[in-house]
């Protein structure tokens, strides 16, 4: 298998766990989301851990302490990523799939709001269709829904924000999975404790496959990463970008036709907004793709012309 065709598989089967991840969460009732949330952060530094160690790439935690400003971005990217599964598991099993989808939708606009006022980058005048349409998208859904979509966009922003952090970090996916959740599991582990100490909470306490479904959280967190930082590391970067779109889709398919989540007129036209916003954005970046490869090229075959023979 050639490593382009290696990198779709390995970034559509990491999709496709993101997208049914819901309904793995919705078995894990009657645990509540920041049990959920603490297990999560728990045993994936367990798993994690064992991964470098079978591995033997434990070396990297050295290096890693001695470069402090690092270790004060890799406490940045752990609030992150800890507000962004505690929000996402509160939606699941709060009903609200529907909702957490739309986050994922429109995370792509987000990052690129984010580019904007956070790194100056400049924004094509289709980018700025695009994120006019995605404003006007959260507006609808705001009449909507009576209030602000507040779990999506703190969805996209907590992901997007993450992703930044982790863009500035330049960490491998297992080694910053690992330290990032190890700077959460101090504070996981005493919760769970204070659960147990209360009696209230269900691990060992409802079945073993509860049990073993808490403990699992580890590998079902980690394992949809590190096949992601796999195609990040083959595909270019349309091509990932083309298939990300493939979560949400599965998501609100899961929240729609699995869970029987309303989806009244007004919200379906907000979602219809989101879409139309993502096809302008998708259409843009792989024009300009080819517009950068196409300039390569050519400056690629100048530079052989003139050079001397």
């Amino acid at each position: 298998m050639t490593p382009l065709r290696l990198g779709y598989l390995y970034g559509f089967v990491a999709y496709l766990l993101w997208g049914f991840f819901p309904l793995y969460l919705r078995l894990m009732r009657p645990a509540g989301p920041l049990e959920i949330l603490a297990h999560r952060i728990v045993w994936s530094v367990v798993f994690v851990a064992l991964l470098l160690a079978a591995m033997r790439n434990v070396g990297f935690l050295r290096a890693l302490l001695r470069r402090p400003r690092a270790l004060a971005g890799i406490g940045v990217a752990a609030a992150l990523i800890a507000v962004n599964w505690g929000t996402y598991i509160y939606g699941v099993t709060s009903e609200r799939v529907v909702e957490t989808a739309l986050g994922y939708f429109i995370n792509p606009l987000v990052v690129v709001l984010l580019g904007v006022t956070v790194l100056r980058e400049r924004m094509r005048p289709t980018q700025w269709v695009a994120l006019g349409i995605g404003g006007l998208a959260v507006a609808v859904l705001t009449v909507d829904y009576g209030r602000l979509p507040y779990l999506a966009l703190v969805l996209a922003f907590s992901f997007a924000g993450y992703g930044l952090a982790k863009k500035q970090l330049g960490l491998p996916a297992a080694e910053g999975l690992f330290v990032e959740s190890a700077v959460l599991a101090l504070p996981a582990l005493a919760y769970v404790g204070w659960l147990a100490a209360r009696g209230e909470g269900t691990f060992g306490e409802v079945s073993v496959g509860h049990t073993l479904l808490l403990v699992s959280a580890g590998a079902a967190t980690a394992i949809p990463l590190l096949l992601f930082a796999g195609a990040a590391n083959r595909l270019p970067l349309t091509g990932l970008g083309m298939i990300q779109y493939l979560a949400p889709i599965l998501q609100l398919g899961c929240g729609v036709l699995i869970f029987h989540e309303p989806m009244p007129p007004a919200r379906i036209a907000g979602f219809a907004l989101v879409w139309a916003a993502l096809i302008v954005f998708t259409v843009d970046a792989v024009r300009n793709s080819r517009r950068t490869r196409a300039a390569t090229l050519a400056a690629r075959r100048a530079e052989a012309v003139a050079a001397p023979r």
